[in-house]
């Protein structure tokens, strides 16, 4: 039984994804994306997302971040995002150099999410048709946030009107999309192109597949340039059949969002547990497969000596993901380790 909690990137491979590589992996096939698997693999996401949808598969959620962007924005434009968004502090500049240059303008929002109000008053404020001045061009959403928490669909539909009427498109950062969908209860439609979103970096990997992500473009004419922006950027892979393999898998009958609905359960079970101890404290609401709790020390030292991975956030905040392939069991052991610890610590 493992205890590693310091992220979904540290889970495995899901077995059907597996599968589905070997099963890519037997005879040639054409290069480059001109093969059967990226054919099908367009067309699941037109199925699942209830849309046509101008797909690109790619093999990271950083690339498929940064020229998303890239397409939305000019060199002298800039993307609204909130200041603790992965693109603002954990991408290297990724969207800044694809982009040419365009600027990141930082918003605050609780629990990492923009509001409307704030979103519309740094609109407002901006200097828009002056030289001197970036062009906002594009806001950028993270579902689910960096804390770990979701937009609902009336605030996307909110947020996406309000940038729309700035003329700004909508880009979703949806690298743990399946979790915020599988917490909503929505359907993928309902929280993207319905509710305004423009183009979608879709993630797997976090979710059970081995490399696998892709931007969707749910108005094909933002999408005329994308395919030699990839190609430029070196993220055109050759033999593609293996990131679309993936990614047709992953979606077929809704495993997709079963793997995210356990990931989900088992963190709610952990924050529930957590929070019913003395001395902790949740920092925001646990609303996909993230928890952050603020421990006593000695609890995070005890849970770091016996072998339990997490991640120091801030202060005695930490860190705690769950995956598609979350052992129960190993949620109970860590309880059960924090229990003892934080009953020693309030004596």
């Amino acid at each position: 039984m493992h205890l590693n909690f310091t992220s979904d990137n540290a889970s495995g491979i899901a077995p059907r994804i597996l599968r589905a590589l070997a099963e890519a992996n037997a005879g040639p096939a054409m290069a480059y994306g001109a093969d059967a698997w990226t054919q099908a693999c367009e067309r699941s996401f037109a199925q699942v997302f209830e849309h046509e949808v101008a797909c690109f598969p790619l093999a990271t959620g950083t690339a498929a971040n940064a020229l998303a962007l890239a397409a939305l924005v000019p060199p002298y434009g800039a993307i609204l995002c909130h200041r603790d968004a992965h693109i603002a502090v954990d991408e290297c500049g990724a969207p800044e150099f694809h982009t040419g240059g365009a600027k990141l303008l930082l918003l605050d929002g609780a629990h990492a999410r923009l509001s409307a109000a704030g979103l519309d008053a740094a609109l407002a404020g901006a200097a828009f048709g002056v030289e001197h001045h970036v062009q906002p061009a594009a806001v950028s959403l993270t579902q689910a946030s960096e804390a770990g928490t979701v937009y609902r669909p009336a605030e996307i539909a909110e947020l996406a009107a309000i940038a729309h009427r700035y003329r700004c498109q909508v880009h979703m950062d949806g690298a743990r999309f399946a979790n915020a969908v599988a917490s909503l209860g929505a359907s993928p439609a309902d929280v993207t192109w319905r509710a305004g979103v423009d183009v979608l970096s879709f993630g797997a990997t976090k979710n059970g597949a081995l490399a696998a992500e892709a931007v969707l473009f749910f108005r094909p004419e933002l999408a005329a340039q994308f395919r030699y922006r990839r190609k430029r950027a070196g993220h055109l892979l050759s033999k593609q059949r293996f990131l679309s393999a993936q990614l047709t898998a992953y979606l077929a009958d809704g495993a997709w969002l079963a793997d995210a609905r356990h990931a989900n359960a088992q963190a709610r079970q952990l924050a529930e547990g957590l929070a019913s101890l003395p001395g902790v404290t949740l920092a925001h609401p646990t609303e996909a497969n993230e928890v952050f709790a603020e421990l006593p020390e000695t609890a995070i030292g005890e849970l770091q000596r016996q072998g339990v991975g997490l991640h120091r956030w801030q202060g005695r905040v930490v860190r705690l993901v769950t995956a598609f392939d979350t052992d129960p069991a190993a949620v109970d052991r860590v309880l059960t380790i924090a229990a003892g610890a934080s009953a020693r610590a309030a004596v």
